[in-house]
């Protein structure tokens, strides 16, 4: 079975491709062979974890991977313990691909959390979700495939906003400050965010209808951005705008459990230049509200794109490195909440839900925000000098503790 051009571009753009999701519970590390025994029983049915990356068979700018069969699902050959802490294993992981010749996916027990591990080729974030809400104690079982004809129908778009949205897919940005040629290091930070902030923070600007969880990391890192490199006149770059990507899933009701890639990615120009921590709230609400409209442009357009690619693989994995270069994508942040509360695995409730985007190329940070119960947290992946993504991460939080404090409303932004 051919790839797609989706899973066909996560192969082919020289990244390590892999990508995360960690559950922490109280108390000690669980039993081994407890934890197989619970993914044999809620994944040895789902074809896609069976599923082994075959190379091209002829040459490889027109003949494509494949997806084959593997061998029967054992959970002994992907569910291992390992003493290593959390964030040393998360940074370790982001940053080597997965062995090939066996399906591109792991799930380690480590001594306080339970860490799924995959290839973006074969998962996306949305179904490393999928997965973990399976193996819950109170999981439902996935529902059965919703016939065609009641699957949403290609959105209408009006006249230009096609063409407004590929502009913006084309549009260069600027990359992240980074270290000298030879000395850009990937590096993870994990933050646990103040509850009584965050509560605080969503309450804002005063008077409006509260921030959604995507605003608010996307007003952060501006001021982020902002606190640790300066405003955007100071970059090398001038006054050029920096952009952050929003993936949103284009899955529907029909299909919420699909497993594989549903995704698309948003961009928008980060409010680094405005000063008030709720102005740039608001000018990110301005920004994320325009994007029910934007992703129908994305449903009209990607299926064209998708077929011209799949027919064409090299064009794949050209399409792929262009949209992976720091001036492009620049940063990845998306930020979701786990509504199963509480949940329960083996008898433990999930205390915290630890995303880890990918690890993108020099000059770029991504970032994915959490809110399990009362916890949120935050994960910084970088590629810039050692140590970055912990002062990202740490000016975030600052950032958060700004809007939660401001009890008035600030003038929007210009």
């Amino acid at each position: 079975m051919r790839l797609t051009a989706v899973e066909e571009g996560h192969l082919r753009n020289r990244l390590p491709g892999t990508i995360g999701i960690a559950a922490v519970f109280p108390g000690g590390p669980f039993d081994l062979g407890q934890v197989r025994s619970r993914v044999r029983d809620r994944w040895s049915g789902l074809d896609r974890m069976s599923l082994v990356i075959a190379p091209p068979t002829g040459l490889a700018a027109l003949s494509g991977h494949r997806w084959t069969a593997g061998r029967p699902f054992d959970p002994a050959a992907h569910v291992t313990a390992t003493d290593q802490e959390l964030e040393p294993l998360l940074a370790e992981g982001v940053a080597h691909p997965l062995p090939p010749g066996r399906p591109p996916w792991r799930l380690l027990v480590t001594p306080r959390a339970i860490v799924l591990l995959a290839h973006h080729a074969l998962l996306d974030g949305r179904s490393l979700e999928t997965l973990f809400r399976l193996l819950m104690d109170d999981a439902v079982p996935p529902r059965p495939p919703v016939p065609s004809a009641t699957v949403r129908q290609r959105p209408r778009i009006r006249p230009g906003g096609v063409g407004r949205e590929v502009r913006r897919i084309g549009a260069l940005g600027q990359r992240l400050p980074a270290a000298p040629a030879g000395a850009a290091r990937p590096s993870v930070a994990v933050v646990e965010l103040d509850p009584q902030v965050m509560r605080a923070a969503r309450r804002q600007p005063a008077g409006g209808r509260g921030a959604t969880l995507n605003e608010l990391l996307l007003s952060a890192y501006a001021g982020a951005l902002r606190a640790c490199y300066g405003p955007l006149r100071s970059w090398p770059a001038g006054p050029t705008p920096l952009y952050a990507t929003v993936p949103v899933d284009l899955r529907t009701r029909a299909d919420a459990q699909r497993l594989g890639n549903g995704v698309t990615a948003l961009r928008i120009p980060l409010p680094v230049d405005t000063e008030s921590p709720v102005a740039r709230l608001q000018a990110c609400q301005d920004l994320v509200a325009a994007f029910h409209e934007r992703s129908d442009a994305h449903r009209a357009i990607l299926p064209a794109l998708q077929a011209v690619a799949r027919t064409v693989p090299w064009l794949a994995g050209v399409m792929a490195r262009s949209l992976a270069r720091p001036e492009v994508t620049t940063s990845l942040c998306t930020a979701f909440k786990w509504r199963d509360n509480p949940s329960h695995f083996l008898g433990r409730p999930l205390t915290r839900v630890v995303p880890l985007p990918q690890l993108s190329p020099r000059g770029t940070a991504n970032l994915c925000l959490v809110h399990t119960a009362d916890a949120y947290t935050l994960t910084v992946v970088s590629h810039l000098r050692a140590g970055d993504a912990g002062m990202l991460g740490e000016a975030v939080a600052q950032d958060l503790k700004a809007v939660a404090a401001s009890g008035a409303p600030a003038a929007r932004a210009g």
